[in-house]
């Protein structure tokens, strides 16, 4: 699968449709920032038990564990699609 590099100014160009994007396509993206470090975004799948980030984030940090409680207890909602 491709991964595509993109710059800072595209992200905050287009926040909303660069991750629906993400999420639907199931590519990783990443970010290049101003100083030429690299961040990745990735979408992640609900009920994905093999992910380690998810896993890890569940075991170690509160307020991740109170929005998924959140997220649980409300109808899922749809990122607009900037197109």
């Amino acid at each position: 699968m491709d991964i595509e590099v993109i710059p800072l100014s595209q992200l905050q160009t287009d926040t909303a449709g660069l991750l629906a994007k993400c999420c639907d396509s199931g590519q990783s993206v990443v970010v290049e920032l101003p100083d030429h470090r690299f961040v990745a975004i990735q979408p992640l799948e609900a009920g994905d038990e093999d992910d380690s980030l998810v896993n890890n984030l569940i075991d170690t940090n509160a307020a991740f564990r109170e929005l998924l409680g959140k997220s649980g207890a409300s109808p899922p909602e749809t990122v607009p699609r900037g197109e």
